[in-house]
């Protein structure tokens, strides 16, 4: 039948998928490596797992509290935030928001275009819930890779996914939106990766969490790292970034969008 069919034609593809536990240990073995290049002063250059830090030093102690605002930039629409933590007898944590669509005109533009409209959604947002006369902490969520130099600081590498905005690589995001936002009640504090953002989201729910992963458009993950296991000039905590990392397991179609979109491989992982 061609219900019968179809099926078939779906398991032949899905074969060369089941990866043997040799191939997945082959994997991890070389995986974990690039890491440790990645941490080394001498050899990160080189490094297929780039292994940013973010100056975040520990996840939520539960002794936070007060009112905040977020902006969360990287996936199919942009969200803005307003964040609640109380301590009612124990940490309580009280979510606002607003998704907005990042249309092509957007992700396609220049950067003064994308900033302020960011900046226009946010006061939008602001005078929906009617707090526009209120000023705000501001953590800024950026889902690309970036290098830091301080936790309110990065300079964009390189766009992912379907973002194309001219005049942002090699430029400090945070000081593109601290101009756009110069007329609104908020004041940059924080600039993270998602997997940054997930894991202290966590953290709320569980102090031993030290892992945050993110598998939507793009993936990444981020993990606290032991400052001994560091030869960088830098701080604390890493997010990888993939670039070509040579792997066992590969599949055609692996080869063919490394070959034809390599300048995206910063959210392959394998």
């Amino acid at each position: 039948s061609p219900k019968l069919c179809a099926q078939d034609t779906v398991d032949r593809f899905l074969y060369h998928m089941r990866l043997s536990d040799d191939i997945l240990l082959d994997v991890m073995t070389r995986f974990q490596a690039e890491m440790v290049k990645g941490l080394e002063r001498d050899a990160h250059p080189t490094a297929a797992v780039k292994m940013l830090p973010t100056f975040v030093r520990s996840i939520p102690d539960g002794s936070e509290k007060g009112d905040f605002l977020a902006l969360d930039l990287g996936g199919s629409k942009f969200r803005v935030l307003k964040v609640k933590v109380s301590e009612d007898g124990k940490q309580n944590v009280q979510m606002e928001s607003q998704f907005y669509p990042t249309p092509k005109e957007i992700t396609h533009g220049n950067g003064t275009e994308l900033f302020d409209y960011v900046a226009d959604c946010l006061a939008d947002f602001m005078e929906t819930k009617n707090i526009k006369h209120k000023k705000f902490p501001l953590g800024f969520t950026f889902s690309f890779p970036c290098i830091q130099t301080k936790l309110e600081e990065g300079v964009l590498l390189s766009w992912t996914k379907y973002f194309k905005v001219r005049g942002v690589q090699e430029t400090d995001v945070t000081s593109s939106l601290r101009h756009a936002l110069r007329k609104r009640k908020a004041n940059v504090l924080a600039l993270v990766n998602d997997t940054v953002g997930t894991m202290m989201t966590c953290g709320y729910d569980d102090q031993r969490c030290e892992v945050g992963i993110i598998i939507g458009t793009g993936t990444n993950a981020c993990y606290m790292e032991e400052m001994r296991h560091i030869d960088l000039p830098l701080e604390m905590m890493g997010h990888w970034m993939i670039s070509g990392l040579s792997l066992t397991g590969r599949l055609t179609w692996d080869l063919s969008i490394l070959e034809n979109n390599c300048k995206y491989c910063f959210s392959f992982t394998y």
